[in-house]
């Protein structure tokens, strides 16, 4: 087995549209700089993902160097959408926490509601540094996290990924195999581990960056949502049911949270420091 690296980095300025892959990236202490920082909500301020509206998958999100981003999707003209000036702030419900950002001007929110056939907003995570808590019973006090669904990265390895797909292959629905890595949106991939190593580690450095792991990462319906095409099958979630079940949860990934400030960089060695 070769010495772990960091083998690919992913950010979604968008949470729950199309990501892209980076080179290098800052790490700041709720994620990487620019990783889901923007949100769309429903007509009752509640999160809008890929679990109701797959075709989320098929829109694309570039980031601007000024936090803006650029909007595009199937049948759509691309919108530009500046970030927004805190002068008001809109509530947005994230699962369990109740979160303050700023709304974005109306054409954003009509272009989305265009392009999914409900009425959304899009909203702006202007501070957050102050904005929303990582779950006290994984966190150290302080600790936040942008709109990512709990904790500020999510990594995978590459030799979890291919011994999941051996294990779809011997299953009844082989034909829904081998996928991507992007079935699981992580933030950074790493190769050169074996299988399900990263169950054990506690706390590791990636280059320059060392980070606590948090905990384990359930995972959901998005999983089965082919990211090209936003149809639905039933892997990986019957497979993780069968052979990566841990009390209620179907596990894939871990839960990252930066200990130190830095960037990362694809080639990166990753170190277990316990």
């Amino acid at each position: 087995m070769s010495k772990p690296v960091l083998h690919s980095i992913h950010v979604y300025p968008l949470k729950a549209a199309g990501g892209h892959a980076l080179r290098e990236a800052v790490v700041e202490p709720w994620g990487l700089a620019g990783d889901r920082r923007w949100v769309l909500i429903d007509k009752n301020d509640k999160v809008v993902t890929q679990r109701p509206q797959p075709r989320m998958a098929l829109s694309a999100v570039e980031q601007g160097p000024d936090g803006g981003i650029l909007l595009s999707a199937p049948g759509r003209e691309p919108l530009a959408v500046r970030v927004p000036e805190p002068t008001g702030t809109t509530t947005v419900e994230i699962w369990n926490d109740k979160v303050e950002g700023v709304a974005a001007d109306a054409s954003a929110h009509s272009w989305f509601s265009d392009y999914l056939g409900i009425g959304v907003r899009l909203v702006h995570l202007d501070d957050p540094a102050v904005r929303r808590p990582i779950d006290p019973e994984f966190a150290r006090p302080g600790e936040t996290v942008s709109f990512a669904d709990g904790y500020p990265l999510l990594l995978t390895t590459l030799g979890s990924l291919d011994a999941l797909n051996a294990l779809i292959a011997r299953g009844d629905r082989p034909g829904e195999g081998p996928l991507p890595m992007n079935r699981f949106r992580p933030n950074v991939v790493i190769e050169g581990t074996a299988a399900w190593a990263e169950d054990d580690w506690s706390r590791i450095a990636i280059g320059e960056v060392t980070f606590r792991v948090a905990k384990m990462c359930g995972r959901c319906v998005v999983t089965t949502t082919d990211q090209s095409t936003a149809e639905r099958g039933r892997e990986p979630l019957r497979t993780l049911a069968l052979h990566r079940r841990f009390g209620d949860k179907l596990v894939f990934g871990q839960n990252l949270v930066p200990e130190s400030p830095g960037s990362v960089r694809v080639g990166d060695p990753v170190r277990l420091l316990e």
